[in-house]
């Protein structure tokens, strides 16, 4: 068992359906396969993970593990690795018009290089296109050391992330 180095869990702003992952200093990920996997996008600058809810707060946790982690056995609808690069050594989660404070650590924790993430999701389909007052989604972000590779697709079962595949 892989057991993590570091967890730690905090609200993050969601605005226009999405947060990011990001390396101040560069952009964070190459471009994904052409087919959407309906939760992460990488645009120029960020790795964009895709919400149900228009705008509001979201519930991430995050674990940094030394090598590849399984994924978590909880209750997540939809699952995707992706590859991410550091140039700074600050890779991390952020809003996207809001810096988050210091409550998440850093994705890249070893310092500038390549690492894998593995994002789950739950919740998606609870508030979908509104701007709910409580926490309807949830996301967990697993950070691991590991050379580039293509993205993977473990889980894909919300409507909405069958909705975004659609587009």
């Amino acid at each position: 068992m892989n057991d993590p180095i570091e967890r730690a869990q905090a609200l993050v702003p969601v605005q226009y359906h999405q947060f990011d992952i990001k390396d101040e200093d560069a952009p964070a990920a190459t471009a994904l396969d052409q087919k959407h996997n309906g939760l992460v996008s990488v645009a120029v600058d960020a790795i964009t993970v895709l919400t149900g809810i228009h705008t509001g707060d979201v519930g991430v946790t995050v674990t940094l593990h030394s090598t590849r982690p399984e994924p978590d056995s909880a209750d997540w609808q939809e699952i995707v690795e992706i590859s991410a690069r550091s140039v700074s050594g600050e890779l991390k989660v952020s809003g996207i018009m809001d810096d988050l404070d210091e409550e998440l650590p850093v994705l890249s924790f070893l310092g500038p290089g390549d690492y894998r993430l593995r994002i789950h999701a739950r919740g998606r389909d609870s508030a979908v296109d509104l701007a709910p007052d409580e926490v309807s989604e949830w996301y967990l972000v697993q950070s691991w050391p590991e050379p580039p590779g293509k993205t993977a697709v473990l889980r894909q079962s919300d409507a909405y992330g069958a909705s975004v595949r659609d587009r």
